[in-house]
């Protein structure tokens, strides 16, 4: 056989190789009025750290926990400021008592003023009999602005005294809260993602424990061609339809549209050839449909973004909402095979019959 021969049959060969992969892998059209593009998954995330410095006493959840709103989640040790809320109660104690010795300090100057008094209003009385000479009428009035001051003296004790109840309180009631607040509690209902940090370790103020997913905000960012970006309004309905589960189209809307084009990234794969100028589209979930497709949220699941823009095309059978969302991903009967035949694909239903 001539080598000019073998190179025919190789290229033969590499032709119909070729056409049989692409007859594999193409992606089925798109009817008209609906675009698509692939994206992932993603989710808000949420990251639970300390207010205070601190060293960490126990973490309660491990990473893929589902945690509800106000759940422990983790404690601080708060041993030096459980003995410091000690030191603070004592403090309102000896306050309390010093501000009771006050008041009864001014309940002895008051009897003292009053007596001072009444005995000057006497000597004065008496000085123009000449029963009392004026220098012991100057002396009685002496001895009444004395007792007259000390009073004055024995209220303002008495307000300090007070004060420092007041402050001692603030300081106790300063603890209590920063006690409280070395109880870390899950803002929202969510998934915990990763463990930040374990039993045993400092942080300072502000350290991060755990991070979580917000289950309740979930979404995916398509990249469309300009030609249709501009037919697309905010409300337009969609589809998210995840590589791991295509035989579950999650509905979903369209909540944001970037107001300026860009480059297609490159790891975007449109339907065509890759665009020169795409705009960013964001895909929500509907909330009230989320608990529904809860097994599927995991951020980072590749798939495939739809985008109706023409409201008079009907949506293909394969991208109609599955009325039995699963309990769990793998738990539905073929779910396991059929996300495998999917994998990559971004087809919706690849591997049904």
């Amino acid at each position: 056989m001539s080598k000019k021969t073998i190179l025919i049959l190789v290229a033969i060969v590499a032709v119909v190789g070729a056409v049989v992969a692409w007859l594999v892998l193409r992606k089925p059209g798109l009817p008209d009025g609906i675009a698509g593009g692939n994206g992932r998954l993603e989710a808000t995330q949420v990251f639970i750290a300390t207010k205070y410095p601190g060293r960490i006493k126990e973490v309660l959840v491990n990473e893929g926990d589902t945690v509800e709103p106000g759940q422990v989640v983790a404690r601080m040790d708060t041993e030096a400021l459980e003995a410091q809320l000690r030191e603070a109660e004592a403090q309102i104690v000896e306050a309390q008592e010093g501000r009771n010795v006050a008041l009864a300090n001014i309940d002895v100057k008051s009897a003292d003023y009053s007596y001072a008094q009444k005995q000057y209003d006497r000597s004065r009385g008496l000085v123009p009999r000449g029963a009392v000479s004026e220098q012991e009428a100057e002396i009685d009035n002496a001895h009444m602005l004395a007792s007259k001051a000390e009073l004055v003296g024995a209220k303002t004790q008495a307000t300090q005294a007070g004060a420092s109840i007041d402050a001692a309180k603030a300081t106790a009631d300063r603890l209590r809260a920063e006690i409280k607040d070395a109880v870390l509690i899950a803002p929202l209902r969510g998934r915990i993602q990763s463990r930040l940090a374990e039993p045993g370790e400092v942080l300072g103020q502000g350290g991060r424990v755990l991070s979580m997913l917000d289950l309740s905000d979930v979404y995916m960012y398509v990249f469309l061609p300009e030609q249709v970006t501009g037919k697309v309004a905010v409300g337009t309905e969609a589809r998210i339809v995840l590589d791991a589960a295509p035989q579950y189209p999650i509905p979903a809307t369209v909540s944001f549209v970037s107001p300026s084009a860009q480059f297609t990234p490159k790891t975007v794969e449109t339907q065509e050839e890759r665009h020169a100028l795409t705009f960013r589209v964001k895909l929500q979930i509907d909330r009230a449909r989320l608990a529904r497709y809860e097994p599927l949220i995991k951020a980072g699941i590749p798939g495939m973004g739809y985008v109706r823009y023409d409201p008079s095309v009907q949506w293909p059978a394969k991208m109609q909402p599955n009325p039995n969302p699963p309990k769990n991903l793998f738990g539905a009967q073929g779910a396991g095979s059929q996300g495998t035949a999917a994998q990559g694909t971004g087809v919706p239903g690849a591997g049904e019959k």
